[in-house]
């Protein structure tokens, strides 16, 4: 059973960013040079991913989500899927990922035992694509994408952060993605999370609301209907299209937060423990692992996040977290 925070919450999720490393420079996350990475020795080598993971099995978590930067540019990742599969207590193996990579990983992720993709896409063309991602081609996340469907890496999902004059203009393309092709898609408001073009503190002006996002394809394509998604709904919440096979999902954490039933924690890439995305607060895994710490002494460290897990976030005071970027902390 999931062990409880101090507000109630039952804590049943663990995020895991495998590395801060990106194969794109997405335009409201890093600069065109990219950002500085981490040394590899600063980031948590596989055996110790797995201490954390067989740790939090045990206090009851059973939902691990693989994200980077972007997971398929470690060496090895399969070979992580696979351990982390066969941890007694973990029934939900699931990765976030740019797909770039994926047409030539998904049939072995499945095998391995991997549950699901989520899929990064925040445009349908593809010279916008470009522009907004710098380095990347469409066309691989597409192939990236059916790859995954005949893996059975299903439900695939599609997350598509919207910014104001960048990609708005195409909500109600994605929506009728769901209609045409059975897409489930997940519009996410912007977060002050990142190091690119929006982090001179504009970002407030370029944060398109899910209110907003609903009315425009509400006007296009008819009245949304409440859905439920078998798996892995998270944050979102989820509605239908009359007639779609798909699901628009809306996640807002700047318009109408959903703290209230968060149920997760975050471990970065050089291995430090984040009870709240939006919060600079971290609890040091690392050091511990490498002195040998065991299963039994990382357990008292996450027991130790979950106490520690704040009510909420603070973006609506004016306070944002200022010691990483969405790379180094998994989203």
């Amino acid at each position: 059973m999931a062990h409880l925070d101090a507000y109630n919450r039952p804590i049943s999720y663990l995020r895991i960013s495998v590395t801060d490393r990106c194969n794109l420079r997405c335009v409201y996350c890093m600069p065109p040079e990219g950002v500085p990475w981490r040394p590899h020795e600063e980031i948590l080598r596989y055996e110790e991913i797995e201490t954390v993971v067989r740790a939090a099995a045990e206090l009851g978590i059973s939902k691990v989500r693989l994200t980077g930067g972007e997971p398929l540019v470690r060496l090895g990742i399969v070979d992580l899927v696979r351990s982390l599969a066969r941890i007694p207590g973990i029934d939900d193996l699931a990765m976030t990922t740019n797909g770039i990579l994926l047409g030539r990983y998904a049939a072995d992720l499945a095998a391995a035992g991997l549950r699901r993709v989520n899929i990064s896409l925040d445009t349908l063309r593809p010279d916008r694509f470009r522009r907004i991602t710098r380095l990347g081609r469409m066309e691989d996340v597409l192939v990236g994408m059916e790859a995954a469907r005949q893996a059975g890496l299903e439900p695939i999902k599609i997350n598509t952060v919207v910014i104001r004059g960048m990609n708005d203009d195409e909500v109600v393309d994605f929506a009728r993605k769901t209609m045409e092709t059975g897409w489930n898609v997940r519009f996410i408001e912007l977060m002050p999370v990142g190091n690119g073009v929006l982090a001179d503190g504009g970002w407030r002006e370029k944060v398109v609301t899910a209110r907003e996002i609903r009315q425009r394809i509400e006007a296009a394509l008819g009245r949304l209907e409440p859905a439920k998604v078998s798996v892995g709904n998270g944050p979102a919440r989820c509605y239908r299209l009359p007639g779609a096979q798909g699901t628009l999902g809306f996640i807002t954490p700047i318009s109408e937060h959903f703290c209230y039933r968060c149920n997760r924690l975050r471990l970065t890439a050089d291995g430090q423990l984040r009870p709240c995305l939006l919060s600079d607060y971290e609890i040091d895994l690392r050091t511990p692992l490498r002195q040998g710490a065991d299963v039994a002494q990382i357990k008292a460290l996450l027991l130790r996040g979950i106490e520690n897990k704040p009510l909420r976030h603070h973006l609506d005071e004016r306070r944002r977290p200022e010691k990483r970027v969405m790379s180094e902390i998994g989203g």
